[in-house]
């Protein structure tokens, strides 16, 4: 149930893109581009950690970066990325995207906890969305018409009102970012599809210090027994050298990407031991146990 009073539409409208403060920072990634890197990552990072790694393997999203706030299992904001520290308020569109639960299901939650999460749009419901954007323009374009207005006018009106949108990342971005309650009209129906499109995967906690599991596998585990969507597509490994596994699923899904129902732009690889996350610390901006392996830009 929607108990929680931040959650009344009225006080959600007025904190729209307000500054969140993130309880803990949210870090970027270090990237690499090639096997070879990545191969050389994996080589150091065993080294740093002193110990066989298990590799936890997930797909990158191609979506915009969210941090959800559950204080005892209820949803208190939805906040983006922003700079890592803090980020932008849009609880009042978050609590209508599919997936995101405003109270987590079972029980002995923490007081704080912030999970870490993308959302999408799927490649399917971007490819309807851009239809609909396509017949909403004829729409403005026949009514401009019928008002005598000439056809380049009417078609540079409706392409400004209803743009085709470039692309998944663009259009979710957006969709979470727009403030429904200042459009009415054709512009309210195309931003409650767009809404309605958006999904969730979540892929990390964070502000909770000491989490009751060992690995990174084991927090996915748990963030579904509470009610929230994780990826099917991660995998842990374990191969002779700790790299073979990994650049198995790398070459895997670079050839494969389009059989995933969202946009991928390359695969995170993690460290799964949790204790190993401590150890190996962070830079000023990145994890030293993760790093993104970047597909190349497709030609389209």
């Amino acid at each position: 149930g929607q108990d929680s009073p931040t959650l009344s539409v009225g006080a959600a409208e007025s904190t729209m893109f307000a500054p969140v403060e993130h309880a803990e920072r949210m870090l970027s990634l270090d990237n690499v581009f090639s096997p070879d890197e990545l191969r050389d990552w994996c080589v150091k990072t065993q080294g740093s950690a002193g110990r066989p790694v298990r590799w936890l393997l997930e797909l990158k999203i191609d979506g915009l970066a969210i941090s959800l706030r559950y204080e005892r299992g209820v949803l208190v904001s939805a906040a983006t990325r922003g700079d890592g520290r803090v980020g932008e308020d849009v609880t009042v569109n978050a609590v209508r995207v599919a997936g995101i639960p405003t109270r987590l299901l079972g029980d002995g939650h923490p007081d704080v906890v912030e999970v870490r999460g993308e959302v999408y749009i799927p490649v399917a419901a971007f490819d309807d969305l851009n239809r609909l954007q396509a017949r909403m323009r004829e729409r403005v374009v026949d009514d401009m018409r019928a008002r005598g207005v000439d056809d380049e006018r009417a078609e540079r009106s409706a392409a400004r009102r209803f743009p085709a949108f470039a692309n998944p990342r663009n259009a979710a971005s957006g969709g979470l970012r727009q403030q429904l309650d200042k459009k009415g009209g054709l512009e309210l129906q195309a931003g409650q599809a767009r809404l309605d499109s958006l999904r969730l995967l979540v892929h990390g906690i964070g502000a909770w210090p000491d989490p009751p599991v060992d690995s990174q596998s084991e927090v996915y585990e748990l963030l579904a027994a509470w009610g929230l969507p994780t990826s099917p597509y991660f995998r842990t490994s374990e191969t002779v050298d700790g790299a073979d596994g990994v650049l198995d699923y790398v070459a895997h899904y670079g050839e494969h990407r389009h059989d995933v129902e969202h946009e991928i732009d390359g695969v995170v690889v993690k460290v799964d031991e949790l204790a190993l996350h401590d150890e190996l610390g962070a830079t000023s901006r990145a994890p030293r146990w993760a790093i993104a392996y970047k597909y190349p830009p497709e030609q389209v």
